[in-house]
């Protein structure tokens, strides 16, 4: 999912998904797609540390088991040492970080992004509360489904759980274009479900994907 691709072609299409579905109802869809939702260096970096100190103070017991000394000093510059070269390395290579992360933590940091997008590109402004969020974290291979409070009122939350699962099943298959185009048209469905179009509608959202 995090080798998932996006070309013109591919926002032309999305943006295309967006104006068909919001013409058939009064509500507004909103996609964006990030590439990572945090740096992870700081966690990924204690994480490192902490099994450098576990793999140390075993390799220690396991000299002192063969007869073979080993002085504190010279035990804690090499574990020193160990610190700053994976912080380093993790430091240059950012993509490593991800692996050192715990899932729930990075679910946790992917949430709180597409909580984030949706207040800031002011998802929740809608006239009649109606406006949705359709978001992707690449790295963290995190999909979220964020309704505002009248839609959500009114659509059960199996729904919005297939839409985000179909959503993760085409980013797997690096068929992330793809994956929103449908997601689109499904929410796009449960909307004018509940708030069809009228006459006086407004568009009130950008209709495209944002990547940021």
């Amino acid at each position: 999912m995090a080798e998932a691709t996006l070309n013109p072609g591919d926002h032309e299409r999305i943006a295309a998904a967006i104006r068909a579905a919001e013409a058939e109802t009064a509500g507004e869809i909103y996609c964006v797609v990030a590439r990572r939702s945090e740096g992870y260096f700081f966690a990924s970096a204690f994480a490192a540390t902490l099994g450098i100190l576990v793999v140390g103070v075993a390799a220690a017991y396991l000299l002192q088991y063969w007869w073979i000394d080993i002085s504190l000093p010279h035990f804690l510059i090499v574990q020193l040492l160990a610190v700053a070269a994976v912080c380093a390395l993790l430091w240059w290579w950012p993509p490593l970080r991800i692996w050192l992360v715990p899932r729930r933590l990075l679910y946790r940091a992917a949430h709180a992004n597409a909580l984030r997008q949706f207040y800031a590109r002011n998802v929740h402004l809608t006239a009649a509360r109606t406006g949705v969020l359709v978001f992707v974290s690449l790295a963290e291979r995190y999909a979220a489904v964020i309704a505002d409070a009248s839609i959500d009122a009114k659509v059960d939350q199996a729904k919005w759980d297939g839409v985000v699962r179909d959503l993760i099943g085409h980013a797997r298959e690096n068929r992330l274009a793809d994956g929103f185009v449908a997601a689109i048209a499904t929410v796009g469905g449960l909307l004018a479900e509940h708030f069809p179009v009228s006459a006086k509608d407004v568009n009130e959202l950008d209709d495209h994907l944002v990547e940021i």
